[in-house]
């Protein structure tokens, strides 16, 4: 299985670097909504069990049943932490737009994107081929 994940990927960092500019800039594509986007991100949330047992494992520690209904401050401590976390994602996707636009921009940069993720692919490929438990 490790050389079949590994072969995987640097299948994938040939491919990405053989494919031509227009591989990456396809107009045909079909474009879609925010609102559906938006739709499977809180639908990825909501049924992702890492961010159940986050919470269950995480927020308990900073509830003090002297201050009152414990059950209230887990979900004061699980609406501020949405609200951080949702402040900080529009920060970053605010900032991974404007980049984007001025990246897709420039053909010269999107060569470059192409060239250094199939290395990487390649290299993580030959890196896993390669890697594991020596005998001694």
């Amino acid at each position: 299985m490790k050389y079949a994940g590994a072969a995987y990927l640097i299948y994938l960092g040939i491919r990405t670097l053989r494919s031509g500019d227009a591989a990456t800039l396809d107009p045909s594509r079909e474009r879609i909504s925010l609102r559906r986007v938006f739709g499977q991100g809180v639908l990825v949330n909501l049924l992702n069990p890492k961010t159940a047992l986050f919470f269950l494992a995480f927020l308990p520690q900073f509830v003090e049943p002297a201050r009152g209904y414990a059950t209230l401050q887990i979900f004061e401590l699980g609406v501020l932490f949405a609200l951080m976390g949702w402040v900080s994602d529009s920060i970053w996707a605010t900032i991974a737009g404007t980049f984007g636009t001025r990246l897709r921009g420039n053909a010269r940069l999107r060569g470059a994107q192409r060239k250094v993720s199939g290395g990487v692919l390649i290299a993580l490929g030959l890196a896993s081929a390669f890697s594991g438990a020596r005998a001694k």
